[in-house]
């Protein structure tokens, strides 16, 4: 790569410190070294990685062995930085820092995604979904609904609510209760939690069944575990839900 600021398609540039904003998803395979400083420090050493620039401004570093989980990341609102020497800074609005060194750069894209129409949801979940909202105090005595499909920058959260204390609820609805139903709701709470007029928000993981692990590191990270009864939200059976 050469050293410095050079145009690229997918991008707007602006000033002399090489601020961008994405247009589209940028996909880069290099052999670089990754460097953390932010509430805590990592470093990745020097190997081949897959780099991915969304159009929603986050930052992702992917190895071929983690599956869909990144090796580190920085989610939006953020800037890249490419400065001398093929170093990119991504940098977010606490001043945390996401260092990139170059070695060698394999392939380098920029791709238009154009408007995803979103998961689309099977019958059942979508009318869990649909049941639960219209129902909202079965999670609890003075429960309150915000909305379904609350939209975020990553996706829409199944249902927002408020509990009888009035904190802000985030609820992700699956059929199967897994580890990345868990992961999916985390990343919701970490972008709910930055918006003043939500936060403190807490998550609630439901599901007609919950594996193990995924109840494990729910329960690890905070988030609470509801089995639900289909029939009983459909008034077949008897009108519980079980807290776990």
């Amino acid at each position: 790569m050469a050293t410095g600021e050079r145009a690229h398609p997918g991008r707007i540039a602006s000033g002399a410190g090489s601020r961008v904003a994405w247009l589209t998803m940028r996909l880069v395979i290099a052999r670089c070294s990754v460097d953390y400083a932010g509430r805590l420090t990592a470093h990745l050493p020097s190997a081949p990685r897959l780099i991915l620039v969304k159009a929603d401004g986050s930052v992702s570093i992917h190895a071929d062995d983690r599956a869909y989980k990144p090796l580190n990341w920085m989610s939006p609102p953020c800037t890249l930085k490419e400065g001398d020497g093929s170093v990119w800074t991504v940098i977010n609005k606490a001043g945390e820092k996401l260092i990139i060194t170059m070695e060698e750069v394999l392939h380098d894209s920029s791709h238009e995604l154009g408007v995803d129409p979103g998961l689309i949801k099977d019958g059942v979940e979508a009318h869990l979904q649909e049941l639960l909202a219209d129902r909202i105090e079965t999670l609890g005595e003075g429960y309150t609904l915000i909305r379904r499909e609350y939209p975020t920058a990553i996706g829409p959260v199944d249902i927002l609510c408020r509990d009888a204390d009035g904190q802000t609820v985030a609820v992700e609805l699956k059929r199967r209760g897994e580890i990345d139903g868990v992961e999916q709701l985390t990343r919701y709470l970490e972008l709910l939690n930055r918006d003043p007029h939500l936060a403190p928000v807490r998550g609630i993981f439901a599901a007609q069944e919950i594996k193990p692990q995924a109840r494990v590191l729910a329960t690890d990270r905070g988030i609470g575990c509801v089995v639900l009864d289909y029939d009983a939200l459909r008034g077949i059976e008897d009108d519980k839900l079980r807290l776990f």
